[in-house]
């Protein structure tokens, strides 16, 4: 077996462990066309999704601006929305939270609200972590550590957290090296640590490649000194 076909056959059983582990239990909330959702101030969150084939080096948030769709009827429309590039290749979406769905929150929702977007993030984190408890971590496999939340399906958006980060990162003063392949999942490893850094790059790409719920990044991120920045690469597109 060459080189290469090891790799691809490692990756395999890695997913198919990590896959186990993770859990399928993982789902997200269905919509509904008659939910009222509240859109007060308290009810703002901040979720994570993909923007597969950027990888930007910086947390500074920045406006997706309009964005178009085509409604049921064929028609283009075009709307704006509180959607921000954030670091590698994942976005932040404002969002209020329902009890079946969640709705995009709008630049006039912030406007609304008396908010900046990095004032909007900070209460929303603020409202995660009232709403759905601070998350505990657990040790893993191959060293690693798992953040686990009380809603599965909200878990990443754990990753826009500082107050946990800065918490662990005082045990590690080299930094944590993290990945967040699917929506429902946080795993770290201290980055002095080479082993268990090896480790989560395999795991992570095996999660990203065909795990259980939506995914996320293909990146690898390290918190250190209060920051973000990204510690591998996102993988190209197609790839």
């Amino acid at each position: 077996m060459g080189k290469s076909s090891h790799h691809r056959s490692r990756v395999a059983r890695v997913a198919l462990a990590w896959a186990l582990a993770w859990g399928t239990a993982i789902a997200g909330r269905a919509a509904s066309d008659t939910e009222t959702i509240d859109t007060g101030a308290g009810n703002l969150l901040a979720v994570l999704r993909e923007s597969a084939g950027e990888n930007k080096l910086d947390e500074t948030l920045r406006p997706y601006g309009p964005l178009q769709a085509t409604m049921p009827q064929g028609q283009r429309v075009e709307f704006e929305t509180s959607w921000y590039h954030y670091l590698g290749d994942m976005h932040i979406r404002l969002v209020f939270d329902g009890a079946r769905t969640l709705q995009s929150a709008s630049p006039d929702d912030l406007a609304r609200l008396q908010l900046t977007p990095d004032q909007a993030l900070r209460l929303a984190v603020a409202n995660l972590r009232r709403v759905y408890g601070v998350p505990h971590v657990q040790p893993w496999s191959g060293g690693l550590m798992q953040v686990k939340a009380a809603a599965p399906e909200l878990t990443s958006s754990y990753f826009l957290d500082r107050e946990l980060w800065q918490a662990l990162q005082a045990r590690h003063p080299d930094g944590l090296v993290v990945a967040v392949p699917r929506r429902g999942g946080l795993v770290y490893a201290p980055a002095r640590d080479e082993r268990a850094v090896e480790n989560l790059r395999f795991g992570a790409a095996a999660l990203y490649a065909g795990g259980p719920g939506a995914r996320l990044s293909s990146a690898l991120y390290l918190f250190k000194d209060g920051r973000w920045s990204v510690f591998q690469a996102p993988q190209p597109p197609g790839d």
